[in-house]
């Protein structure tokens, strides 16, 4: 098991409720951490079942025949499809342990809110949701669309402002795993 306050690669999580801009931030920082020469690999939690693989493609046949997991692979990229046979809620260390950590050097997670690793907040006031940070002290920063009525005690970082969140992880983030 990974222990996630000693991870073997930097791991950052993104949390904030739905529809606040997880995937659409780290579809931008993404590019920006790869500008800095980056290899960054990504653990997103999914609330929903989810389909990698469609009715026709032997993957599919073959998860469906009972086949688990199923591993597909081409010289381009593999995936491996579990099914479980009780629904369980994934624990991050678990989903770590699982990942090729050989050629990354910074997993960024999504979701995974509840668990203990630093994260960043994502918080649009207009949605009408409360603060994560002051019940989790893993929140290193908060990444904000306008300002909010008190400054945090911790960063807060400028949610339309990429590049300065790419830089606050460059400069901030993997230096305190180092």
């Amino acid at each position: 098991m990974i222990d996630l306050d000693r991870p073997p690669v930097p791991l950052l999580g993104f949390a904030a409720f739905s529809g606040t801009g997880k995937t659409t931030l780290l579809t931008r920082l993404i590019p920006l951490l790869k500008a800095h020469g980056l290899h960054i690999g990504v653990i997103k939690h999914s609330h929903h079942a989810f389909e990698i693989d469609q009715p026709g493609k032997d993957s599919y046949a073959l998860r469906v025949a009972g086949a688990s997991p199923v591993m597909l692979s081409s010289n381009r990229r593999r995936a491996i499809i579990t099914e479980w046979d009780e629904p369980r809620e994934p624990r991050l260390a678990e989903e770590v342990a699982l990942f090729d950590r050989t050629a990354v050097d910074l997993i960024l997670v999504e979701g995974f809110k509840h668990e203990r690793f630093p994260k960043i907040e994502l918080h649009r006031p207009a949605l009408g949701r409360p603060l994560l940070f002051p019940d989790d002290d893993r929140i290193i920063a908060i990444a904000t669309d306008v300002p909010l009525g008190a400054e945090p005690p911790i960063t807060r970082l400028d949610l339309n402002r990429p590049d300065a969140i790419a830089g606050f992880i460059c400069c901030d983030v993997l230096q305190r795993h180092d």
